[in-house]
């Protein structure tokens, strides 16, 4: 099998291919033929040392991929040789085979691509429950979506839209602006030529969000808690930016807002039922046509460097994804 690993920290220059031997199954194990697999911002992260988790080296990054299962081990149940599925696992994405738990697998809808499969369980399954079971996100509500174009926030502007709330879209072009406004958005800020409070505030007559979703950080968390309205909720989804922020205390008092924490992995192995419940309602809108990720970007597996740098230097939009096969 061919792999992009790690083998010590670093940024996506430091990944080397190699040719390895494929890992036999153990209990309750399933070999899967990889055809795609996403890229998200945490695999920028654990490369570099700078993640929650730190795989024993060297490792492959990759969280997430699309491909059909080619080996299942004794024990496994629910799954055959030839069934199309997504992989949800921690690391080893970036190779043209994984094996991975059982529990870790899902039936992939037929109207659904490969690519799209490996770009669809890390973004649409961290906003889905941000925005489900952290925010409470109600119909009619105004969610403001930070990073509005980027591989979570679409996928959040498109759930958003999806649960009944008016989106606006916060993004830093006009070209991210009319993606947003495909997906759904009818509202915008454009970051460069828009400060970020005053706009929300006109947008929503004074009120401001009653939800906010970032994942930015930084100077928009800064600004976005000023515009949240009354028993508003900030989604904290992550640091895209490179600054963790600090909270005024005061706002959240004067608001009576709150901040709220979104670990999507630490949830789904801690709730791995409500987890599935969230996946099961998602491909169900997926068959119906009212879900489907929006890839600006592929490369093919040697070039997995040139595919972290794209996320990274926010020349992508939605997802991107790599080819390994």
């Amino acid at each position: 099998m061919r792999a992009m690993m790690s083998d010590l920290p670093g940024g996506p220059e430091s990944l080397v291919m190699r040719d390895l031997p494929s890992q036999p199954l153990a209990n309750g194990q399933v070999r899967v033929a990889v055809h795609a697999a996403g890229v998200n911002f945490p695999d920028t992260l654990i490369i570099a040392d700078k993640y929650q988790f730190k795989p024993p080296r060297p490792f492959a990054p990759g969280h997430e991929v699309g491909g059909v299962v080619r080996e299942v081990g004794a024990g496994v149940a629910g799954f055959a040789v030839g069934d199309r599925v997504i992989a949800m696992i921690g690391s080893g994405g970036y190779a043209d085979e994984v094996v991975t738990e059982v529990g870790n697998l899902l039936k992939m809808p037929a109207n659904m691509t490969f690519d799209e499969g490996a770009a669809f369980t890390m973004t649409y399954g961290t906003s889905y429950y941000a925005l489900k079971q952290r925010g409470e996100l109600k119909p009619g509500e105004t969610l403001l979506v930070l990073g509005a174009a980027g591989g979570v926030g679409l996928t959040a502007v498109e759930l958003g839209v999806r649960m009944g709330a008016k989106v606006i879209a916060a993004v830093g072009s006009d070209e991210k602006m009319e993606i947003c406004r495909k997906y759904g958005a009818t509202m915008f800020v454009n970051y460069t030529r828009e400060k970020l409070r005053d706009k929300v505030k006109e947008l929503t007559g004074g009120k401001g969000a009653d939800v906010i979703y970032d994942a930015v950080g930084g100077d928009a968390f800064d600004e976005a808690i000023r515009s949240i309205n009354w028993l508003g909720r900030l989604l904290v989804v992550g640091f895209a930016s490179g600054r963790i922020p600090q909270l005024p205390a005061n706002l959240a008092l004067l608001k009576s807002c709150d901040v709220r924490g979104v670990f999507y992995g630490a949830w789904r192995s801690r709730d791995p039922k409500e987890a599935q419940k969230n996946f099961d309602e998602m491909f169900a809108w997926v068959q119906e046509g009212k879900l489907k990720p929006h890839i600006s970007m592929t490369f093919p597996l040697e070039k997995a460097a040139d595919a972290m740098n794209a996320l990274l230097s926010r020349k992508a939009t939605g997802k991107v994804v790599i080819h390994t096969r």
